[in-house]
């Protein structure tokens, strides 16, 4: 199928070409006329080609354009079809591209998450440790203050007693 350029052209030499062999029949119908041995017939019937040539001429170039008209609509839809195929394919290509890093997204939060819930895990049994610890150490503590507040008062009642002891003897 030729393009609508060269289509054009064709058209365009054809009407050139039958323009040329009707003014070609018109200036022998002129000159005939000029002849005064021809016949009105004759030369009406010369003109009458002449204007059937041309008719034709005009018919073929608004099928010219017409069949032009049409390439070009055809191109356009092409072109039309091509646009939302690529249109289409750049959507695709970004949604699946936004999926890959939503994706990805989702996979460094859950890691956060999970290392998160690590250090948490360890920042509390460290916690616990370390309060486990202090109740253990304040237990002995307090055992320790207890045991040498018996044995103060243990004391002081001995004292109290040899006191006693010494007042009453």
């Amino acid at each position: 199928m030729a393009n609508p350029r060269e289509r054009a052209r064709r058209a365009r030499e054809e009407i050139e070409k039958i323009a040329e062999e009707a003014a070609g029949e018109v200036e022998q119908a002129g000159a005939e006329a000029e002849a005064p041995a021809r016949p009105l017939e004759e030369v009406l019937g010369q003109a009458e080609r002449a204007y059937a040539a041309f008719m034709e001429a005009q018919r073929q170039v608004a099928n010219a354009y017409r069949a032009n008209e049409q390439q070009i609509a055809k191109a356009y839809r092409r072109a039309e079809q091509q646009a939302e195929r690529a249109c289409n394919e750049a959507i695709t290509k970004a949604m699946k591209t936004r999926d890959d890093l939503v994706a990805a997204a989702f996979k460094v939060r859950d890691e956060a998450i999970s290392q998160a819930e690590r250090a948490y895990k360890k920042a509390k049994d460290q916690a616990d440790k370390e309060c486990e610890a202090r109740v253990e150490e304040a237990w002995k503590k307090r055992e320790e203050a207890l045991a040498q507040a018996w044995n103060l008062r243990g004391e002081t009642v001995e004292q109290a007693w040899n006191i006693y002891a010494k007042l009453s003897r």
